[in-house]
Parts: structure tokens; sequence; C-alpha cells
């Protein structure tokens, strides 16, 4: 299907480039990309596994991971607080 769209200059350059070095054409680069884009849409979202280690029994007693200030001063207890 034919269809117009409007790019900005350097984007277009840019494709063009890349098709050009590529061996592509500029319409396989642009379906590439949106494909590519349409496609991580519909990925569910990552989730990270954080380690656990046994014997620790969760959070040390006093430390709140939503207070970063006593967060820094359990990890850096020397540092100047002006400095934060």
């Amino acid at each position: 299907m034919r269809t117009t769209i409007r790019l900005d200059d350097d984007l277009l350059r840019e494709a063009k480039a890349y098709a050009a070095a590529n061996g592509s054409s500029l319409t396989a680069v642009i379906e590439d990309a949106l494909r590519e884009r349409l496609a991580r849409r519909r990925e569910p979202p990552r989730r990270v596994t954080l380690p656990v280690f046994r014997g620790g029994g969760g959070l040390q007693p006093g430390v709140d991971l939503d207070d970063t200030a006593s967060l820094l001063d359990l990890l850096e207890p020397d540092a100047d607080p002006a400095r934060r």
C-alpha cells in the first residue's frame, strides 16, 4: 500500500544513509523500525528478580528503603552532610 508520511529532515537523511549502508530500501528501514516499535508494545513488562541470600532474614533493623538520607548515613557514616 502507498501512503504519505512527513518525517523530520534529519531523521529522513539518517534513515536514507542507514538504508544505503545496509543495502536496503528506505521503505524496508521504515517498515522494520515500525514493526520493532509495535512489537515492543506487545511484550510484557520486564520483571527484575533480585538474588536472595541465606541468613539475611530481610532488612536489618533501622533500615528504611524509602528514606534515602538514612540509607546514606548507614552506608557512609563519615560523609559530610553538606555534600548531600
